[in-house]
């Protein structure tokens, strides 16, 4: 096999995938030498090996052996001289994609001024998750790649993602950040498809400093999407360039996610943003407040007004804060100072929307904390009894304080069946009775639930 074998042997494999694959994937190929039946090619970067093996290896391979029936397996290596071209090229400013692929340039999502890190409150359910994406903005090496973020509707995902890209602006402007969300992301691919342009496409997502992708359950189910950006994941990995995600909920529990897509997504840091507590929305209030009075400087708010809106609004930071918006609004129009009875009339809809619910994940959650224990191990197999005690007390509580049924119960417990409900019911019921620390232990949950 010689080089000008290889060379004519190209010339057919164009004919056989078309200009575009050629030009992007056959051509940057370098024969370099056969070997005890293995054919090694160079390749520029690890990405473009393993794409070249999964989709074009068996034409290759097929194009070989009419040439030399001895070849039976390929080979792609990085060579050195290439594999140090991505890796040293310059890094671009934030405002400047377009010299990349001036053709289709991509720029980075909107931001909101206001979501930076100097108006994020900070509180225990979202203090790890604050921590982290910090270190993520100090736009230093960090040990953890990708930082995944996941919670609730607003908890401060979002907000996040945004501080830490108005941080590297200002702290990093030689770094080249591009933020999108997950629907962006999908767009841009398919338009990239349409216009026959992947190769610009794949230019400017690989050769950023920073991606940050918002909201990525919204690529589940998109097969095409999906291998792209985990490709794309792969190929920044290898060149050591940050990556961070949000989500709604784990990647393990992101239904028609691709397992390797979520095995990804896990080798990095994973931190949930769990939902707000009372001390944490009262500080939130409070900041608001002192915004809201920049426009309204001649309202005042009666004592109690915030304890009460922290204690009732607690499912939602954004309906929290629309909730605040409103009654400045309102008392503004009819000139009044706002206390409990225009909050209450104000509000009547939002308070009635609010009331309290309690879910069996925060039981789950409040159970786990309140004995010490992980939560997965109190949902998960082990039988011992530091977990199956806690186990039973969760359940009972989910029975007597919801209205779900045993099998939803059962299946919020690993897939547990009914029967198992009703004797892990059964027996707090009993022990109760017997066991002046069982009853004092379910007083104290209640309590700590219902406030």
């Amino acid at each position: 096999m010689t080089q000008e074998k290889w060379g004519q042997l190209r010339q057919r494999l164009l004919k056989t995938v078309g200009q575009n694959n050629f030009t992007t994937w056959i051509e940057p190929l370098e024969f370099q030498q056969l070997e005890d039946g293995i054919a090694t090619f160079n390749v520029p970067t690890n990405f473009m090996g393993n794409y070249v093996s999964q989709n074009f290896a068996d034409l290759i391979l097929h194009e070989l052996r009419t040439e030399n029936a001895t070849i039976n397996r390929l080979n792609f290596t990085v060579a050195a001289n290439m594999s140090e071209k991505p890796r040293s090229m310059p890094a671009k400013p934030l405002a400047a994609p377009a010299k990349v692929a001036p053709s289709s340039a991509l720029n980075t999502a909107p931001l909101d001024r206001r979501f930076t890190f100097d108006s994020f409150v900070v509180g225990k359910p979202n203090e790890l998750a604050h921590a982290a994406a910090k270190r993520v903005a100090e736009g230093g090496p960090v040990t953890f790649n990708p930082l995944f973020l996941y919670g609730g509707v607003g908890l401060g995902k979002t907000h996040l993602m945004h501080a830490i890209a108005w941080e590297l602006q200002q702290t990093r402007p030689d770094l080249s950040v591009l933020y999108l969300s997950a629907e962006q992301f999908m767009y841009r691919f398919v338009q990239a498809l349409r216009d026959r342009k992947m190769m610009d496409f794949k230019e400017i997502f690989r050769n950023v400093d920073v991606l940050m992708v918002d909201d990525v359950q919204f690529i589940a189910g998109k097969d095409s999407t999906q291998e792209e950006f985990f490709h794309t994941f792969n190929a920044l990995v290898d060149q050591n360039r940050q990556i961070i995600i949000s989500a709604d909920r784990a990647p393990g529990e992101i239904k028609d996610l691709e397992d390797r897509v979520k095995s990804r997504l896990q080798c990095g840091l994973v931190v949930d943003l769990h939902p707000t507590d009372y001390e944490l929305r009262l500080g939130i209030l409070q900041s608001k407040v002192e915004q809201q009075s920049q426009n309204y400087p001649d309202l005042s708010i009666a004592p109690g007004v915030l304890e009460f809106l922290a204690h009732r609004i607690s499912t939602n930071v954004r309906v929290l804060e629309g909730a605040l918006t409103r009654l400045f609004a309102f008392a503004s129009l009819v000139g009044r100072e706002i206390d409990m009875d225009l909050t209450q009339d104000c509000l009547a809809d939002v308070l009635r929307a609010s009331e309290r619910k309690i879910t069996i994940e925060e039981i789950q959650r409040r159970v786990s904390e309140h004995y010490n224990i992980r939560l997965s191990d109190m949902i998960g197999p082990k039988r011992l009894r530091s977990y199956a005690r806690p186990r039973q007390v969760a359940m009972y509580l989910s029975k007597h304080l919801t209205s779900r049924s045993l099998p939803e119960i059962g299946r919020r417990f690993g897939g547990r069946d009914h029967t198992t409900v009703m004797h892990g019911v059964r027996r707090i019921e009993e022990l109760k009775v017997q066991d002046g620390q069982i009853a004092e232990d379910l007083e104290m949950l209640r309590r700590a639930l219902d406030a």
